[in-house]
């Protein structure tokens, strides 16, 4: 595949998103964090290993960890389609599930809504499987 048509593939422009979404949550996660502990918590080296204890700066915490846990997973993924073709176009149709499910993941995490958001997560992996069964299927 040339560099024209590798650039011009949805994949390429869904990976980006993803990582705009990757960058929104460690950015909230590190606002929160620095909201409860301070500019100097935050500037500093940290060697105290203080956490956040509030309950939205360990949700937004845990909810980036979550992503971080898939996304290598999802970039792969979308990588590998994006040079091996996706002619049925289930693997694009699970890299845009996976990528609506993360982002109602992040405000159902905050919101403290169980149940609905682990159906979230589980439509990512849903995703993911699309992703992975495009390429081997």
């Amino acid at each position: 595949m040339d560099a024209a048509a590798l650039a011009a593939s949805p994949f390429v422009t869904i990976v980006a998103w993803s990582a705009a979404l990757l960058v929104l949550q460690v950015a909230l996660q590190g606002f929160l964090s620095t909201l409860e502990l301070g500019a100097e918590w935050n500037a500093g080296p940290r060697d105290d290993e203080r956490k956040p204890s509030g309950v939205l700066a360990g949700r937004a915490a845990r909810a980036s960890a979550n992503l971080r846990e898939t996304y290598p997973a999802f970039v792969g993924l979308a990588l590998a389609l994006a040079v091996a073709g996706d002619p049925s176009g289930w693997g694009y149709r699970g890299a845009l599930i996976w990528f609506a499910c993360r982002i109602l993941y992040l405000p159902l995490y905050l919101a403290g809504i169980v149940y609905i958001r682990s159906l979230a997560w589980l439509g990512a992996l849903v995703g993911l499987f699309c992703m992975f069964a495009a390429l081997v299927l």
